[in-house]
């Protein structure tokens, strides 16, 4: 019905498409006029443009001629002009929308039109990638178009110094990573002084890959930790004792039918990949570390440690889920097939892995700061995303970032044949197909490029291959440091590669190969260095001048590659293109279509096909009866195959399925994260108030007023009579907090005069007679100093306990649905209280420590070595010609930052 209405009044695309057509076509109309100008008239529009959004003009009327301005000066220092369709993807990022466009578009120069635009206003554009190499080509290489027209570039990447981020983050476009905008986000968030501070606020972010990024990455923390004090002595005692136990495995996620006298100690369900254990399983852990009762609160962490070694044993996978590489258990990217170095399983699964390996068990660590991408990404006031492949999430997209997805069509028509689906009864007659289809096109000289959704399924059809005698290579984690290399080379006449997933996305696929990789190479057999490799296909700008030497030798190199590839281009076309072969469809159909899209690129010829067996997971998992019960009926041997454009409907129609169950969980995970941002919110805003200097001196009297109410219900109740109250309890409670020891001896007949009005009167007016004393003794800008770094040390230390204290009520919660409550509704309400409780706390221990702070009096002269001077021969000199010199804590620090000694190195030594 969908596709006929479709059909009729054309797709959501096509009508927004229709709405953004007229405002594309005055920008091309523009483009005569602004070759006209000189270089110093186009640079020139910068400082006009800005003067008119003085002057009131919205971005929206300076679209046009701004984007005018991009195209013609991209072209001066590039030698590249946005096609019309680059345009259009240029509006719809402008407009804070996602822009589908095909593989080979160019979404790299799209990014300049609305970066430039976006930027005028000073805010601040980020543009996000998804790794370091990708940001640094992007800001050298663009860079220079957003550089002639007057605008400043920053990078942030992995190895920016902290001192340059501030900078990069100042320019008006800046390039970095999705966990590097991330991280420093946390990071700004637990300093104490606003200087330390890198970035200024989230205004206008345009993400690549932007469903890798906020679908594929949603559920993925990113977290600051610090070292945790837990042994991992019991984490290799638990896996002893869960490797001893018996599994069982199912298929399906509903095991109501299972019998209770199962041959089993635990339960492996496939679907919903989790493991349980049964009444067996229970009974022996009991029996192993002698409980009575192993659901007994006080054994609350052997039963986490035993359900983690369960799952680490029961459905962690080697080789699918993570590698064990150098003694290290490191994650593979489900999507991606990439090794993520440095990135673990939280909650101790990735310990209960290692031990499961036998590897060094690492400590689990602390969490300190923590956000998801989905909810740093909706900071942005306005957030926009290109991708080849969005269209499937289109619902994700809007509900949880209210970003709609807009297809953008492609400069020249498609060209690929995407063929039915081939539908096999076992795996062993799949492989035996895929094998033929390969020597087939292998024979006639058209590449092949070969899908795989495991590493163990791409060796054992690189096996397969062997024996065939068919040369290939093949492209997985175990192998990632080749990838782009051996990706851009798969188009190569008769080359065969096998990838698993989606490995070396965002590497171009030519036909008859590609120059730029060879020139590489050839540069590499002349004994150039990696790092000079780097600076010769790099755009930055330098006059070194061996620098300058090795990019003309790569430039004539790329001349000469491109002019030997052009007739082996030709004969790769007629031989039909790159052929893609998925050999299982995904969970996802973002990634059949990823995988389907690295053929037909710019117009290229190509082909697609996916070869299925009903032993897949997917169809083991999902599949519907009525495909297993077609290919039972035909009572098809194992070498026989079904295409069927109804069976690959069926196919799709499991894949939806899983999408939509995929996307349940991420919502879930969503809702309970909400809760925790929230919080996050408000002690980040909190904290920033505190930064920016204000003064909060009315704040600590706002907390001695809440927290002399709070005291005084606890010893007091809500009994009038003063008879009953605990007055003598009441003041050392308070002597502990606020009052001068001693400050407060009542007599019986004063407290029986008592009032709580009166009461609390009297120990207000004792405490702020005693902090103005103490004012008065530190001096008024020292109290302040005391104020500041006292709430924001107990406020981050009290927050770190609340994470760890939220990820315990978030594990254990879905149990009350056993009780007939919602776990989320139960989570929003026992989090407000633990939030509530928090504030109390950091009430009561900001009070103690700004009551009780003893000031060393320091010494009036502190001794600081200078900064090493270099040496006659430009190294550094030694140690022993360090001079030292006497500073006080209020003159200027030697190093030359130009603030005081005490906020900036001698807080170092303090």
């Amino acid at each position: 019905m969908k596709k006929l209405i479709e059909k009729i009044v054309g797709s959501y695309s096509d009508r927004e498409l229709k709405r953004i057509r007229p405002i594309a076509d005055k920008v091309m109309a523009l483009e005569d006029e602004f070759s006209a100008l000189s270089d110093e008239e186009l640079k020139g529009k910068t400082a006009l443009f800005r003067e008119r959004i003085d002057k009131g003009e919205s971005l929206d009327d300076l679209l046009p001629e701004a984007f005018a301005t991009v195209r013609e000066a991209s072209y001066r220092v590039l030698g590249m002009k946005h096609f019309y369709v680059q345009v259009l993807g240029g509006i719809i990022l402008h407009q804070g929308r996602i822009a589908e466009m095909k593989t080979g578009e160019g979404k790299t120069l799209v990014s300049t039109l609305p970066a430039y635009l976006n930027a005028l206003p000073g805010k601040g554009v980020h543009i996000v990638t998804v790794n370091d190499y990708l940001a640094k080509r992007d800001s050298e290489w663009m860079g220079k178009v957003f550089k002639f027209l007057g605008l400043t570039v920053g990078l942030i990447i992995h190895d920016v110094e902290p001192q340059n981020r501030k900078a990069a983050y100042e320019a008006d476009i800046t390039y970095g990573t999705n966990n590097e905008f991330g991280f420093d986000y946390l990071r700004d968030n637990m300093v104490i002084y606003k200087e330390q501070m890198v970035q200024r606020g989230q205004n206008f972010a345009i993400v690549d890959e932007v469903d890798s990024i906020l679908i594929d990455e949603a559920r993925t923390p990113l977290i600051i930790s610090g070292a945790g004090d837990k042994s991992t002595e019991l984490y290799q005692i638990v896996d002893r004792f869960v490797k001893t136990l018996k599994a069982h495995r199912v298929a399906e996620s509903d095991t109501k039918e299972l019998d209770d006298d199962i041959d089993a100690d635990y339960l492996i369900d496939e679907k919903a990949k989790t493991a349980t254990l049964l009444k067996a399983g229970i009974e022996k852990a009991e029996h192993a570390f002698n409980l009575e009762n192993l659901s007994d609160p006080e054994n609350m962490t052997l039963s986490h440690h035993i359900n983690q070694a369960l799952k680490a044993n029961g459905t962690m996978a080697r080789d699918r889920d993570y590698v064990v590489k150098d003694g290290q258990v490191i994650i593979v990217d489900e999507f991606t097939g990439r090794m993520m170095f440095g990135r673990r399983y939280s909650d101790g699964l990735h310990q209960a892995i290692e031990a499961k390996e036998n590897v060094k068990v690492e400590r689990e660590s602390k969490t300190l700061a923590t956000i998801t991408f989905q909810n740093y990404f909706r900071l942005y006031t306005k957030l926009s995303g290109m991708t080849g492949t969005a269209q499937t999430e289109e619902s994700e997209f809007q509900e949880i970032y209210k970003l709609d997805v807009i297809v953008v069509p492609t400069n020249k028509p498609l060209a690929r044949k995407d063929l039915s689906d081939a539908v096999y009864k076992t795996e062993n007659g799949k492989f035996g197909a895929v094998v033929e289809q390969v020597k087939a096109c292998h024979e006639k000289g058209q590449p092949v490029l070969v899908g795989t959704v495991t590493i163990e399924k791409s060796e054992l059809l690189s096996g397969m291959l062997k024996r065939n005698g068919i040369k290939h290579e093949v492209l997985n984690a175990k192998f990632h440091e080749k990838e782009a290399e051996i990706i851009a080379q798969a188009g190569k006449l008769g080359a065969v590669t096998i990838a698993t997933n989606m490995a070396g996305r965002g590497t171009d696929i030519m036909l008859g190969g590609n120059a730029e990789f060879m020139a590489k190479h050839e540069m590499k057999r002349r004994e150039y260095s990696d790092e000079m490799i780097l600076e010769a296909t790099g755009f930055g700008e330098t006059d070194n001048e061996e620098i300058l030497e090795a990019r003309k030798t790569f430039s004539e190199l790329m001349d000469k590659y491109k002019a030997e590839i052009a007739p082996e281009a030709e004969k790769v076309k007629e031989a039909g293109g790159l052929f893609i072969i998925g050999t299982e469809r995904h969970e996802s159909r973002r990634i059949d279509n990823q995988l389907r899209g690295r053929a037909g690129r710019q117009g290229d010829p190509g082909s697609s096909k996916f070869y299925i067996s009903l032993e897949d997971d997917l169809m083991r998992l999902f599949g519907s009866d009525r495909v297993k019960g077609v290919v039972e009926t035909l009572g098809l041997d194992e070498n026989e195959a079904i295409e069927n454009k109804m069976l690959t409907n069926a196919i799709e129609t499991s894949q939806k399925r899983v999408e939509g169950r995929n996307f349940d969980i991420r919502k879930h995970v969503l809702q309970y994260d909400d809760v925790m941002n929230q919080q996050r919110e408000i002690i980040y805003s909190q904290r920033q108030k505190v930064l920016n200097g204000d003064s909060i001196k009315d704040n600590i009297f706002k907390m001695i007023d809440d927290f002399t109410d709070e005291v005084i219900l606890r010893y007091t109740g809500e009994d009038e009579d003063p008879e009953g109250w605990n007055i003598t309890g009441l003041i050392e409670y308070l002597e502990s907090v606020y009052l001068p020891k001693d400050a407060l001896q009542l007599s019986e007949d004063e407290i029986a005069d008592l009032t709580k009005a009166g009461l609390k009167d009297m120990l207000l007016k004792t405490a702020k007679s005693y902090y103005e004393q103490r004012e008065e003794e530190f001096g008024s800008e020292m109290m302040r100093e005391i104020e500041r770094v006292a709430l924001l040390r107990v406020v981050d230390s009290k927050w770190i306990d609340h994470i760890d204290a939220m990820e315990q009520l978030k594990n254990g919660i879905s149990l009350r649905a056993y009780g007939q409550h919602d776990p989320v509704v139960e989570y929003k309400f026992e989090g407000f209280d633990m939030f509530e409780e928090m504030i109390a706390a950091i009430r009561e221990d900001t009070l103690k420590l700004i009551y009780h702070a003893r000031i060393e009096k320091p010494v009036e002269r502190v001794q600081v070595a200078k900064p090493i001077e270099p040496a006659g021969d430009g190294t550094a000199a030694p140690a022993q010609r360090k001079a030292k010199e006497k500073v006080g804590r209020n003159d200027p620090c030697p190093c030359g930052s130009g603030k005081k000694y005490k906020k900036c190195c001698g807080a170092n030594l303090e």
